[in-house]
């Protein structure tokens, strides 16, 4: 009788980095118990079925400067570990010659350096099951590869896990929970989280769940760069999501850092934070593709210049629904829509402070006005529905612009353009 339960590997205790490395170049699949704290290791590879874990919470791998970490291959554990690499390099990688990521695991681990999974070169698929990842440091912009859409790259993020094989056969699967990333003033550098698929075509990225607790991330993009991009949690091109779940707050605060941003498709997305966004052109949820339900229960608030709140690029969003939008920067539209979408629910309304300025458009900056609700050609709702008002405080800035059609609207609290102005037009 055949069973798809895999028996229990064998214990092997290490207390030296020299004892690990021995012992995981003897192959076979074993189970190693790190006890203690090894330090100045080189990178190390985990054979196929060989597991990492830690004896307690307090155990611990601190590669040398400059190395990277642990390179995995084919049904690899880790858990309950603690691994610093140089925030630089991959404290967590993966071997691409190897025929399979088989089913990775990633089980309350605390790391500083970037965690990337990729599907390329030999591998054409696998299983990634994340139960707490909490990345300390990282910074990933000196990975040249790099999405592209829509008139802009995107740089990979503090986790990156990326099918890149062009044959659409091929599928990477996940279940992602508990994943984090940097610290209030202290953020990684590049994207936060990245999940994405080969490209508009090509091999797929199909995640259950993806669930992240706090996320703050500066992709150190220069000032007058409209060509890059990045987010602190990116569901990429062929990325396909059922639920997303943002459970601790999201803080962008570079150039173009984008909040929350999909190319891909996701059934539900529920926001229970607040966003936050500090740096120019840093939109708090920008859509390019598909996403049925977004819920976003708590605040979005935006400092910098063309610092949307919402918008809508490409595809379409079934419902939206927000508890507030703030923006404090000219050019920062509260919400804009430019393609059909289904309902637009917000429940304390939309305000914003600032006037005409730059904003960045599928990698062209453009002046606009910080308008409140903005429909631009193209863009449709079947219903909106706003509660709290639509505010402006810019001069001569309108509460809102309407360029397409709406089936209902309803706003409790009234249009205010507050900062007056329109008496000079």
């Amino acid at each position: 009788m055949s069973s798809n339960i895999r028996a229990p590997l064998p214990d092997r205790k290490v207390t030296t980095t020299d004892e690990l490395i021995a012992a995981t170049r003897e192959g076979g699949a074993q189970r190693f118990i790190v006890h203690g704290k090894l330090a100045n290791a080189p990178s190390i590879r985990l054979a196929p079925g060989q597991a990492l874990c830690g004896e307690d919470d307090q155990s611990s791998i601190t590669f040398a400067d400059g190395s990277e970490g642990l390179q995995l291959t084919t049904d690899n554990e880790i858990r309950l570990l603690r691994l610093t690499a140089s925030p630089a390099q991959r404290v967590i990688f993966n071997d691409t010659q190897v025929d399979s990521l088989g089913r990775m695991r990633l089980t309350r681990v605390t790391a500083t350096g970037q965690v990337q999974i990729l599907a390329r070169d030999a591998v054409k698929g696998g299983h990634v099951d994340v139960d707490g990842l909490d990345i300390v440091a990282a910074d990933a912009r000196a990975r040249s590869d790099r999405p592209q859409g829509f008139g802009v790259h995107v740089l990979q993020g503090a986790f990156t896990l990326w099918n890149m094989q062009q044959d659409e056969r091929s599928v990477v699967t996940a279940r992602l929970v508990g994943l984090s990333a940097g610290r209030e003033g202290a953020p990684v550098r590049g994207s936060g989280i990245f999940v994405s698929g080969a490209g508009f075509t090509g091999g797929k990225l199909v995640a259950a769940l993806l669930e992240t607790g706090a996320v703050y991330s500066d992709g150190g993009i220069a000032p007058g760069t409209p060509d890059q991009i990045t987010g602190g949690v990116f569901t990429v091109f062929n990325a396909h999501v059922d639920e997303v779940r943002n459970r601790g707050p999201v803080v962008t605060y570079g150039v173009n850092d984008m909040v929350l941003d999909n190319w891909g498709n996701v059934d539900r997305w529920t926001v229970e934070e607040k966003l936050t966004s500090y740096g120019p052109s840093g939109i708090g949820f920008v859509n390019f593709n598909i996403v049925n339900t977004l819920k976003v229960r708590a605040p979005i608030e935006t400092f910098g210049a063309g610092a949307r709140g919402f918008n809508v690029y490409a595809g379409t969003v079934g419902l939206a629904e927000f508890d507030r939008v703030t923006t404090h920067a000219n050019g920062a539209v509260g919400i804009q829509i430019s393609q059909p979408i289904g309902r637009l629910v917000v429940h304390r309304g939309v305000e914003t402070f600032g006037g005409t300025g730059d904003s960045l458009v599928k990698g062209v900056v453009m002046k606009l006005a910080a308008i409140a609700l903005s429909i631009k050609p193209g863009g449709s709702a079947q219903a909106i529905e706003i509660d709290g008002g639509l505010t402006t405080h810019g001069e001569g800035v309108a509460p809102m612009e309407l360029h397409g059609a709406i089936g209902t609207f309803k706003v409790g609290g009234g249009l205010a353009a507050a900062g007056g102005g329109f008496d000079k037009i």
